[in-house]
């Protein structure tokens, strides 16, 4: 039952991005107030547990919420992709450029070696089928 639910959002999902994804301002515009919003009910339902006191009280006391948000966010691996991006830290690692300092040739530049190693790897993939082949009919 489980698997069938998520098998039907997981569709849900490809056919709503699908038509979105040509319609960028439409997606930025739902998905920048679904976000927020989702975050508003978050942050609410913390104030309200706070307000109830005692243990959630202390829980959702914020300098408490500070500490064991960082720690899950430090074990999960998520603290430091959402604070500033793993392109952010493989682009420093390799010295590129920022995407958005890139001119557009260079973009051009990239996206031609790309292709040509996409074609020398097609032209190796037949070559070694070739040689399968030639191996197994000896």
């Amino acid at each position: 039952m489980i698997k069938g639910i998520v098998r039907f959002f997981d569709k849900l999902e490809d056919k709503v991005r699908m038509k979105l994804s040509h319609r960028s301002i439409a997606y930025a515009f739902i998905g920048g107030m679904a976000t927020v919003l989702f975050w508003r009910g978050v942050w609410h339902t913390g104030d309200l547990l706070m307000v109830k006191g005692g243990f959630w009280g202390w829980f959702f006391y914020e300098p408490v919420t500070i500490v064991w948000t960082s720690i899950i966010l430090l074990m999960t691996g998520l603290f430091v992709s959402n604070f500033i991006g793993e392109r952010v830290i493989i682009s420093g690692l390799k010295n590129e450029k920022k995407m958005t300092d890139k001119t557009e040739a260079e973009v051009d530049k990239e996206e031609d070696e790309i292709r040509t190693m996409r074609a020398k790897i097609h032209q190796i993939s037949k070559d070694v089928e070739e040689i399968k082949n030639a191996i197994s009919k000896k």
